[in-house]
């Protein structure tokens, strides 16, 4: 097998496309040749030693990836070699090859495409345990989802309409904004050339939106939260724009509003049993062509350091996608 390994955590400049030998799964572990794999933020991240979980070195970054079983450990029963999987383990993805506990491999029905699986967990697990679970989100309320053309934004947006509710996208560019258009939001807001309060305040009828889904922190957190309806939820996702805000606490208060932070990773830990049925869910509704992974574009695994310049030039819409 080839891998991109990671002996150095200076940067995606460092990885280099090593030969290793092909592990054998141990008990509870899964083989699988990998088809897919998806670039996501923490995949920047951890090779830059900036991320939260720091593997012991040297590690094969790749957080998401999909492909086809090819030995099982013993005790799996419940896959079997030739079945298509989606996994996310937060490392070995950018592979041919990798070992995965088979807990964490979510079976595929076979018109599962290999790339939009790639592309799936992270994102709409993220995306649906914060609306649906989280925020508690009901059909008719309104949503402002910040940074809203990247893969958690695209599936935030999706998940929001499947649950009937409307949608304000809001985006750094005009062309972001079209693609939010597509993939369902009802109104866009362009926050490098709009007022981000005052267009909110328009399209809400002053009223704000009841759930703000943010993914990006920084500069646009206080102002958003500002918009916030009476008893709003605020989502707390991530940070995308890399200062971590610090909001006053009055104005919680004076709106009866939540601040709701959200950690899927952690929740599926802890909650098993209510993460498997939520993907259970989410793998219906992709059948039912209610959500699909946006892709920006697929590159081969051999073009990982290129993946890597164009997510951060923050030009991604959707998600990115290596192939083998």
């Amino acid at each position: 097998m080839h891998a991109w390994l990671c002996t150095h955590p200076t940067g995606a400049e460092a990885l280099t496309w090593t030969e290793m030998p092909t592990p054998t799964p141990k008990a509870g572990e899964v083989l699988i040749e990998i088809h897919a794999a998806s670039l996501n933020f923490p995949d920047l991240l951890i090779v830059q030693n900036k991320y939260q979980i720091k593997p012991p070195l040297p590690f094969v970054p790749g957080s998401e990836y999909a492909g086809v079983v090819q030995a099982v450990g013993e005790g799996v029963s419940h896959l079997r070699p030739g079945q298509g999987v989606a996994c996310l383990t937060g490392t070995g993805g950018f592979a041919t090859h990798a070992i995965a506990p088979a807990k964490l491999c979510i079976p595929l029905p076979e018109d599962f495409s290999h790339v939009d699986a790639a592309a799936f967990i992270m994102t709409y697990a993220t995306s649906y345990h914060a609306l649906i679970d989280r925020a508690r989100l009901q059909a008719g309320e309104t949503v402002l989802v910040l940074g809203a053309a990247g893969g958690v934004g695209t599936a935030a947006i999706q998940i929001a309409k499947a649950a009937g509710a409307r949608v304000i996208a809001a985006a750094s560019t005009d062309e972001k904004c079209d693609l939010c258009l597509q993939v369902g939001a009802d109104a866009v807001i362009n926050y490098a050339s709009e007022n981000l309060r005052e267009a909110v305040k328009a399209l809400s009828d002053g009223k704000g939106p009841d759930v703000v889904y943010d993914p990006v922190g920084g500069d646009l957190a206080e102002p958003a939260f500002r918009s916030i309806a009476w008893r709003g939820r605020y989502l707390v996702i991530g940070f995308a724009s890399g200062p971590i805000p610090a909001l006053p606490l009055n104005l919680p208060l004076l709106k009866g509003a939540s601040i709701v932070g959200v950690f899927w990773g952690e929740f599926a830990k802890r909650e098993p049993q209510a993460n498997a049925a939520m993907m259970g869910e989410l793998v219906r509704w992709y059948a039912q062509g209610k959500i699909k992974p946006v892709i920006d574009r697929t590159m081969p695994m051999s073009q990982l350091h290129g993946a890597y310049a164009h997510m951060a030039s923050r030009a991604v819409k959707g998600k990115l996608v290596l192939v083998n």
